[in-house]
């Protein structure tokens, strides 16, 4: 009972926040295959491994120091983070490397990155919920702990490796070979630091007052990351903006479309009069694929032909000529 609660709350809560990220991306949405990849490979992959070798090293530090104070502190600001954040990173390496289609934006980044980190930290909470909480003091010891890993830190990983999104999405944006060496090296480098400072603040700080300065500073740089994507999520729009008006020009789109295109809440709108219309799916592809439009042109303005974007424009105009007489 005790162990499938914690399996329960350590997996559900950080599902809900990866569909929060999913609907955060408003205009184009990922691969719901790819995102439960990703999430996949936090939960399994990089938190398997990260348990693994973060024991390994703790007993070497163990063996070295003879002190389980100097061992926890080392493990969890010098051993942990560097470890668990390039093995989360490995996840959005992968997608920036064999999906480079989908990674058009640095909210894509920050996405894939959020969404891997929520994987690693179901993970992570379902052991801390089940070992630390009911096992030392049932199922008060279990709520307590859901509270604090759950509510408190809940956001805590994704915070970390949204730097490592950032990064690779800012190299993958960039035509300069500075800035694709240098951006994912500061994206890691920043999430690591992150990481560290926190488990380096909960290392000294005790009882209420500690947890309530923790609290301060993790809320605080989780809200600045929320402005950050928010501010994506505006990049992602005005690129719409821009890129659609040929299309309108062109007769691709109407008037009207274009100003749905251009507004997610329009959108949002849209599908809803959609489903009741018959014509949803043909609505959600529609302007999925307007989305997808703008990020391909924005490309190639910018890169020229990498990977057959001319051809990807085309395909793309093509489907949306066909899809749009059947979308209001």
């Amino acid at each position: 009972m005790g162990f499938l609660l914690s399996l329960v709350f350590g997996f559900v809560p950080m599902a809900l926040f990866a569909w929060f990220l999913y609907w955060l991306d408003r205009y184009e949405k990922e691969p719901k295959l790819l995102l439960g990849a990703v999430f996949l490979w936090g939960a399994v992959v990089a938190a398997g491994v990260a348990f693994f070798v973060n024991t390994l090293l703790g007993i070497g530090v163990y063996l070295i120091t003879g002190s389980e104070a100097a061992t926890d502190l080392a493990t969890g600001s010098l051993v942990a983070p560097p470890v668990e954040e390039t093995l989360k990173g490995l996840a959005v390496l992968l997608v920036f490397w064999w999906a480079r289609r989908e990674f058009d934006s640095v909210l894509d980044g920050m996405v894939y990155a959020g969404v891997t980190a929520l994987g690693f930290a179901a993970t992570e909470n379902t052991y801390y919920i089940y070992n630390y909480g009911y096992l030392e003091n049932g199922l008060e010891g279990l709520f307590a702990l859901v509270f604090v890993r759950v509510i408190m830190v809940g956001w805590q990983h994704p915070f970390y490796t949204a730097f490592i999104g950032i990064g690779l999405a800012t190299a993958r944006l960039s035509r300069s070979l500075w800035v694709k060496v240098l951006a994912p090296l500061t994206g890691w480098t920043l999430a690591v630091m992150a990481h560290s400072f926190h488990n380096t603040l909960a290392s000294f700080l005790s009882g209420l007052s500690g947890l309530a300065i923790g609290a301060l500073f993790d809320w605080s740089g989780w809200f600045l990351m929320f402005l950050v994507a928010l501010w994506a999520v505006r990049r992602v729009q005005r690129r719409i903006q821009t890129y659609l008006r040929e299309e309108v020009e062109a007769g691709l789109i109407s008037p009207a479309q274009y100003r749905v295109a251009c507004s997610a809440r329009a959108q949002g709108m849209a599908r809803l009069r959609a489903l009741f219309s018959g014509r949803y799916r043909d609505t959600r592809r529609f302007y999925q694929l307007c989305s997808e439009l703008a990020h391909k042109k924005f490309q190639f303005e910018r890169f020229g032909d990498e990977g057959g974007n001319q051809r990807i424009i085309e395909q793309t105009r093509a489907r949306l000529a066909s899809l749009s007489p059947r979308v209001g």
